[in-house]
């Protein structure tokens, strides 16, 4: 039987905040708090049904929704413009899309902070499809030698038959290519965890013996509606 899916958590009311979004220009670097945020791509390799890119068009009073894909320089650009502004704890490529989609792009970026801002960490956000996505390229090989050391893996699903509930993936066998992208980036020595949304549809209890049985620590990432 499918889960009930909570519509509520989708009935949010327009505001000020989300008329000014819809009038902004669309971003690839933005911030919340002390953390930067790169939103590389808007392409994505699942269709998940809580996904609020679904009902909103981008976070805080950044507008995420890209109208085409971004350069290497437009995203150097937007770095460099956002660098001098605070003391960034950390950069995160995190965005509207799977940002191992375009590894090539994600590699320079990260082999330019390294030159440049090399004591700031970097992490990669990802749905572990890169493999699924990058046929015939050593993916984790490839991230380790930019300069990536950190990787945290949502994973919404303790099987095939939820995670294709929860995910919607657009690529067969996506379950099982997140785990292996899991297990290979371990091996590799990045330091890896596994995450899941808080949600009744989300049976985080099993995801957490599925991070126990890898080897990897998890967390719980509480949903939260676009209030903001």
């Amino acid at each position: 039987m499918p889960f009930r899916h909570h519509t509520y958590l989708f009935e949010w009311q327009g505001s000020k905040t989300e008329n000014s979004i819809n009038n902004r220009e669309p971003v690839v670097v933005y911030w919340l708090g002390n953390n930067l945020y790169l939103n590389i791509t808007n392409k994505c390799s699942n269709k998940c049904w809580f996904c609020f890119r679904n009902y909103r068009r981008g976070v805080g009073d950044f507008n995420l929704k890209l109208n085409e894909e971004p350069a290497l320089f437009q995203v150097i650009s937007e770095l460099q413009e956002a660098f001098p502004l605070r003391h960034w704890s950390e950069v995160v490529f995190c965005g509207f899309g799977e940002p191992t989609a375009r590894l090539d792009l994600l590699r320079e970026v990260v082999m330019w902070m390294k030159r440049n801002h090399p004591m700031v960490p970097v992490r990669l956000d990802t749905n572990g499809h890169g493999y699924a996505l990058n046929h015939g390229k050593d993916v984790v090989g490839e991230l380790k030698a930019a300069g990536i050391t950190r990787v945290s893996v949502s994973l919404n699903g303790f099987n095939e038959e939820t995670y294709n509930e929860n995910c919607r993936p657009t690529i067969s066998h996506a379950f099982e290519s997140t785990l292996d992208f899991i297990r290979k980036a371990k091996s590799a020595g990045l330091e890896v965890d596994v995450s899941a949304l808080r949600m009744p549809e989300i049976e985080t209890q099993k995801i957490r013996e599925i991070a126990d049985w890898l080897g990897v620590p998890f967390r719980i990432r509480d949903y939260i509606p676009c209030f903001w």
